[in-house]
């Protein structure tokens, strides 16, 4: 088998009028500045630089009369007219706070042979890279956020695509739903070998829709059954942010910045997703892919839709008139833990690159959903043992990512995992402003936010949430015995909310969008979808990139 670090190409060239030796492997390209003297310089270091070639962008080739700057003309001086040719290559350069640019050098070559040979060469490893997405489908949405979304496109994204050789089919969104409606009848997948939305966390959710409702109508899964278990979706989902919120692109990429997501779409970068499928009495709702909140997150999302016309600051309006209002809901919720698992919400450590807790999480559950198939699995889902909590609760939060984003770096579960097959459940009981307060802020400090009497959080496979007004008589009947006159006298407070009590129910907060059922059903569906991601980087690959040797 022939090592992936074996040198195909070593060529003396020029970058700036500079020698360099370039050197080009199957894995990586190289060029190190040559010494101008045989003295060793202890403080004059040769400058290198090596790029990953799946970080390679493109190749082209330049011309002599492309060339503006004067360079050509002192080369073909000093080296005569066989120096006429040269190729720049694009490739993928890391700045601070994990974005991405597209950089480029420009080696330029003695004859036009050698030129020829490095540009084939090039185009070849890139080819070979069966990741890398040839032809895509767009989706546009040019309301969203400040209706930018066209225009960060063609200006910023469109050109990287263009420059990579790939190939694009537009559709500008005329309406709600128009991405979801289009997967699900008339997009011919086949010829796609990704799907790419460019909006917000709204677009994204239609996208999901669409492509895991088609994907499950070809292979006659029945959507409404909670009890079914899902196929993963073939094509990978590209996210170019220009919302109101990029939540999902914050917390897959590390920023919300158009040129780093169009890069890595381009580089072929996978990964793997949980989706969350939501039921109401065996009737499907929604799938979620980051956070469902009841209580405090839902009444934030239906106070600030009748605010629309404030753009992005009505949530933070919505956010400190419901902290006020404080309103509390009861409830029982039941939950299948999650088994077998390594990591816990309460980890110090976060998902990242690589992750080997999604990577653990994910194989168990893949092996225990194969002996489920096969009749051996000592317990079937219905026979593991559920858990049951009842009270009041300002918040019910399900998050099966962090949910981080620029306002909450942190996000609402800074140990939640993309693809380890759970969700974290956050339980925050009925307490005073100021302890839910100190909760909220530790969403943006270092501490613990779990660390409060208050507030309970579980990693579960699966959750059941009954409203206080949606249980049965039996159970009506037990708490009236146990809580008495005051019990009865709240019961009727709350079938007349005029009187200014707290309601009988909020609503569910479902990846930005209102459910109409309180009383649902959740189910984790491990690794469902892919993104053209490849989780956040670690800080460690950031430092080493900053010497420019290091590989």
């Amino acid at each position: 088998m022939e090592k992936p670090n074996r040198l195909l190409l070593l060529s003396e060239l020029r970058v700036r009028n500079t020698a360099y030796d370039v050197s080009l492997s199957r894995s990586v390209l190289t060029w190190k500045r040559r010494s101008s003297s045989p003295v060793y310089h202890p403080f004059r270091p040769s400058v290198c630089h090596n790029v990953p070639v799946s970080e390679i962008v493109a190749v082209r080739e330049e011309e002599e009369e492309n060339r503006d700057d004067g360079s050509w003309k002192k080369i073909k001086e000093r080296e005569g007219k066989d120096c006429r040719q040269a190729f720049t290559v694009l490739y993928v350069e890391r700045c601070q706070r994990h974005r991405w640019r597209c950089a480029e050098v420009t080696f330029a070559c003695p004859d036009e042979a050698l030129c020829q040979l490095w540009i084939s060469s090039i185009r070849e490893q890139l080819a070979a890279t069966t990741s890398r997405p040839k032809h895509l489908l767009v989706y546009i949405n040019p309301y969203g956020g400040k209706r930018k979304g066209k225009h960060i496109y063609e200006l910023k994204v469109a050109p990287l695509f263009a420059q990579a050789g790939i190939r694009t089919h537009v559709i500008v969104t005329d309406y709600a739903n128009h991405a979801r409606d289009h997967l699900k009848t008339q997009a011919e997948l086949k010829k796609f070998d990704g799907v790419v939305c460019v909006g917000g966390d709204g677009m994204f959710s239609e996208i999901i829709h669409g492509l895991i409702w088609r994907t499950q109508a070809d292979n006659g899964r029945n959507l409404n059954s909670p009890e079914e278990t899902l196929l993963p979706c073939s094509l990978r989902i590209g996210i170019i942010p220009a919302g109101s919120t990029d939540c999902i692109c914050f917390a897959t990429v590390g920023t919300n910045d158009p040129v780093t997501s169009a890069l890595h779409i381009i580089v072929g970068d996978s990964q793997s997703m949980d989706v969350c499928s939501v039921h109401h009495n065996n009737t499907f709702l929604r799938y979620s892919v980051s956070l469902l909140g009841y209580g405090f997150y839902g009444d934030v999302l239906t106070d600030s839709e009748r605010k629309r016309w404030m753009g992005p600051a009505r949530y933070d309006l919505s956010g400190v008139k419901m902290f006020l209002t404080h309103h509390y809901y009861e409830g029982s919720v039941s939950y299948l833990p999650a088994r077998d698992i390594i990591g816990t919400p309460r980890d110090p450590g976060r998902c990242h690159s690589g992750c080997s807790v999604c990577q653990h999480n994910g194989e168990k559950h893949s092996e225990s959903a194969e002996r489920y198939k096969m009749d051996i699995a000592s317990e079937s889902e219905s026979d593991m043992e559920w858990r049951t909590i009842r009270g009041k609760f300002l918040a019910i939060n399900a998050a099966s990512m962090s949910c981080a984003c620029p306002r909450s770096p942190k996000g609402l579960s800074p140990a939640a995992h993309l693809a380890d097959g759970t969700t974290d459940l956050i339980l925050v009981r009925k307490c005073s402003r100021f302890d839910f307060l100190r909760h909220l802020l530790r969403h943006t400090s270092k501490d613990d936010q779990f660390d409060l009497n208050f507030v309970e959080v579980h990693r579960v496979r699966r959750f059941c949430f009954t409203p206080r007004h949606c249980q049965s008589d039996s159970d009506l009947e037990l708490d009236l015995r146990e809580n008495g006159k005051r019990q009865i006298f709240s019961q009727i407070c709350r079938d007349h909310p005029a009187c200014g009590c707290t309601p009988a129910y909020s609503s569910w907060n479902c990846d930005g969008e209102i459910l109409t059922h309180t009383a649902i059903d959740v189910r984790v569906h491990c690794q469902l979808i892919k993104l053209f991601a490849r989780g956040i980087e670690e800080p460690t690959v950031f430092e080493d990139l900053t010497n420019p040797c290091a590989i």
